[in-house]
């Protein structure tokens, strides 16, 4: 059974984009309440500590970035830092195990070592390792993951957590797999210097008004083409709030299957595109970072806190962040974009410290709040983010100061994940470079998806169309 499963872990091929060259990006521009760190020295924690020195001494993480490792040194009471790659717990040595995910460097090497896990030394073995949405269903359904009532976390420790968070995490069995201290509800931001010209107003809620549904976005999309504005920078930035929006799975009893959801995104982005009111350029290239600067002449993005916060150039003097001219509002459809998610490796010897680091992060609220205020993080956490939703003295300097929280928990509210499947993130990029076809003219839609269809069948030979 272990050689099929890690045959399994091996063969499945997924594709990540989350963050890419803003992964390791440090917060700047963003304006929040000050105060010491919060640290909260429970009892739990000490003990947690002296019971953590009877089991392993070496705790192994597995990660393909920074984040998780800033987490864990500014937040988790008792954290000693070492050096960059080594820190300590008590007498327990932490052990930081960070290959980045370019051409899927992170996924084979997690995958090699999972393969090795059995046969390991105690100091040897992964205790920890992290995981995102677009390759969750790859490791959970897998017995290489404890779930996370084997380390003795319960329903009503995880209460305050949002839904979705554990839908990514939960195997097909319906048992939860590991538990994240982020949530990522995605809105637009749009350009307020841009909304004032056009719209005569840069109110969120009169702009709301100009992209409620698809529908109105297209036709704004015109509005903004004729005052020389592009509505978003590709046809791209678009698609993942469609795509979470669809109503049957990519696969349908061993049959690809198209959502009527993902058909719309073609149609409108076909529109778009001929209109020269969008590009069809891949996120995250230098074409498409252009609307950061108002040279671009894009009026919206789509995306998370962290995109905002991290990665539109907000330290870099000139662009729209650094001025704080960007302002933000719900959009066509709720939706999330990515985020991290722990994971306890069956074979640890460490699990009462992975149990505690897991409650530290996911479940303290004090911890929780302070993540916000610091880090600019949406937590998992409903009761800390409605609180901080209304917070007065919570502002973004980016988004003009305003607080954008509200809506973020508005929207995190929508997200369904009763349609996610293993074969999301090959079946979504697949789709994507086929229809680009279609949209240059370099193919029919006939065309296009034909070429979809065959990529998607040499990619995963079990199914058919």
């Amino acid at each position: 059974m272990k050689k099929k499963m890690i045959s399994l872990l091996l063969t499945v091929s997924m594709v990540s984009v989350l963050l890419m060259g803003c992964a390791d990006a440090k917060t700047t521009g963003e304006q929040t309440s000050e105060g010491d760190q919060v640290v909260s020295e429970t009892t739990e924690t000490e003990e947690v500590v002296e019971t953590a020195s009877e089991e392993g001494k070496v705790l192994n993480i597995y990660c393909w970035n920074e984040e998780f490792k800033s987490r864990l040194k500014d937040h988790y009471p008792n954290y000693e830092e070492v050096d960059a790659t080594h820190g300590k717990i008590g007498d327990v040595s932490i052990v930081w195990n960070i290959t980045p995910s370019d051409d899927n460097a992170y996924q084979n090497n997690l995958d090699n070592k999972l393969m090795q896990q059995a046969d390991e030394t105690a100091d040897n073995k992964i205790d920890i390792f992290l995981i995102e949405a677009d390759y969750a269903l790859k490791y959970v359904d897998t017995e290489y993951t404890m779930s996370i009532d084997e380390l003795g976390i319960t329903e009503e420790d995880l209460a305050k957590q949002y839904q979705y968070t554990k839908d990514v995490v939960t195997d097909s069995n319906g048992v939860l797999k590991g538990v994240s201290w982020q949530g990522t509800p995605g809105v637009i931001f749009y350009n307020r210097e841009v909304a004032t010209e056009v719209f005569g107003t840069d109110d969120e809620a009169a702009i709301q008004e100009y992209v409620a549904d698809w529908d109105k976005f297209v036709e704004t999309a015109g509005k903004m083409k004729e005052a020389g504005y592009n509505m978003t920078s590709s046809v791209m930035d678009s698609y993942r709030v469609y795509s979470n929006n669809v109503t049957s799975k990519w696969v349908v009893d061993g049959k690809i299957n198209i959502d009527q959801n993902i058909m719309k995104w073609v149609d409108d982005s076909k529109k778009m595109y001929d209109a020269g009111e969008t590009g069809v350029h891949g996120m995250w290239s230098d074409d498409w970072s252009k609307g950061f600067y108002p040279e671009g002449k894009v009026f919206a993005y789509f995306g998370p806190a962290w995109l905002i916060n991290f990665c539109m150039a907000a330290d870099v003097e000139g662009s729209i962040a650094n001025q704080g001219k960007w302002a933000a509002t719900k959009g066509p459809q709720g939706f999330f974009w990515g985020g991290t998610w722990i994971c306890a490796a069956t074979g640890t010897d460490n699990s009462s410290l992975v149990k505690d680091i897991i409650l530290q992060l996911t479940t303290n609220d004090d911890i929780m709040m302070d993540i916000v205020k610091k880090d600019n993080d949406f937590v998992n956490n409903k009761t800390v983010m409605d609180q901080m939703a209304q917070d007065t003295t919570y502002s973004s300097q980016i988004l003009g100061g305003q607080n954008p929280l509200a809506m973020y928990c508005a929207g995190v509210e929508s997200i369904d994940l009763s349609n996610v499947s293993s074969y999301d993130s090959g079946c979504n990029a697949e789709f994507q470079t086929a229809m680009t076809n279609y949209f240059e003219g370099n193919a029919t839609l006939d065309e296009a998806l034909a070429l979809f269809y065959t990529a998607v069948t040499e990619k995963y030979p079990e199914l058919t169309y």
